[in-house]
């Protein structure tokens, strides 16, 4: 079955986090280095998308858990990968390798993985992960000078279309465009991935969107509303649009209700297990985080769903668990009052 037919049928499960899982590793700057690294000029700890190239094998384990715990899509470790964020380690030469060589790892957890000593290849989808920089189109950076941008829009398409080229040639099934703050930024992103596709005369992967509500206001970082952010992508014709990050389900819920009565998408929902406590960690446990889920599902409100911050394969196991007996969401008969 394709993923449209599987839409269809159930509710989909995507995997938790890349970052919380790798904390658990306890890496040192060595480990983050391996061999091929050991002598670059400067720290490199906290590169979490160069551990594709020097620790592929904790990232295939941790995809490996994810499926283990019910994943039908598992992200690549890539949030980061694209010349603009890897700046800051001045690796922005590896971005190409570090997409290609992410996305071979998690197709490579795929065709190992196997259920009751079975290969368990059929229904299970590699997702390329691309994330939303660290500059941002929308807004300056200096609030003495609010006209300014660290980035223009084509050096963003630029970097963004070299990710896409990783991704696409390394196996990826879908594109998920993630963590959106800046709605113009991820339009750089769809544009990039249109412009790959048309350039290789290839059809375009499916497209996942996933904004990100910042705070109780309902809006993005870059000031959208929820009804504004989906109307500025829904051109893209996305597989799904959704929220993640930022915020945990308790407080995701209202937003989520309204995207699933406007979109006439698939809806997904990935929400941080709760909110951070005073030391920045995650308190929320497996079993509240999919009591959350849970709810929303029966509600009708959801098609995809996952975790993001602070989640585990324990979480994702519990989610699964969860919904794997509530029907998915019925795309809505939407009035369009414009053509």
């Amino acid at each position: 079955m394709n993923i449209k037919e599987l839409l269809n049928e159930r509710i989909l499960i995507i995997d938790g986090a890349m970052g919380t899982m790798i904390q658990r590793y306890k890496l040192s700057e060595s480990d983050y280095r391996g061999e091929r690294f050991k002598d670059w000029p400067s720290d490199i700890k906290g590169n979490n998308d160069l551990l594709c190239l020097t620790q592929p094998h904790i990232i295939k384990e941790i995809h490996r858990q994810y499926l283990e715990a019910g994943a039908d899509i598992i992200e690549t470790n890539t949030f980061n990968a694209q010349r603009i964020s890897l700046a800051d380690y001045n690796m922005q030469s590896l971005a190409y390798e570090i997409n290609l060589e992410a996305a071979k790892i998690a197709r490579t957890a795929i065709k190992e993985f196997s259920v009751n000593g079975q290969p368990s290849t059929v229904n299970r989808f590699v997702a390329g992960a691309i994330g939303p920089m660290n500059k941002t189109l929308s807004l300056s950076p200096d609030v003495n000078n609010p006209g300014y941008r660290a980035l223009t829009f084509d050096e963003a398409v630029e970097a963004y279309y070299e990710q896409v080229k990783g991704l696409a040639e390394g196996g990826v099934d879908l594109l998920i465009i993630e963590t959106i703050f800046d709605t113009l930024n991820a339009k750089a992103a769809i544009f990039a991935i249109k412009k790959y596709f048309r350039d290789v005369k290839k059809e375009s992967l499916p497209i996942m969107i996933s904004g990100t509500i910042t705070d109780a206001s309902g809006r993005t970082l870059s000031g959208q509303t929820l009804e504004a952010f989906y109307n500025s992508v829904v051109h893209a014709k996305p597989l799904s649009i959704g929220l993640n990050c930022a915020l945990g389900a308790k407080e995701m819920r209202p937003h989520i209700e309204e995207l699933s009565q406007i979109a006439t998408c698939y809806v997904s929902a990935y929400p941080n297990a709760g909110l951070p406590n005073t030391m920045g960690e995650y308190d929320e446990q497996p079993h509240e985080t999919a009591h959350f889920i849970e709810d929303w599902a029966k509600e009708g409100f959801v098609n995809i769903v996952g975790g993001c911050c602070g989640t585990t394969p324990d979480h994702i196991r519990a989610i699964a668990e969860n919904v794997k007996n509530i029907n998915a969401r019925k795309l809505p008969e939407v009035e369009l009052a414009l053509n």
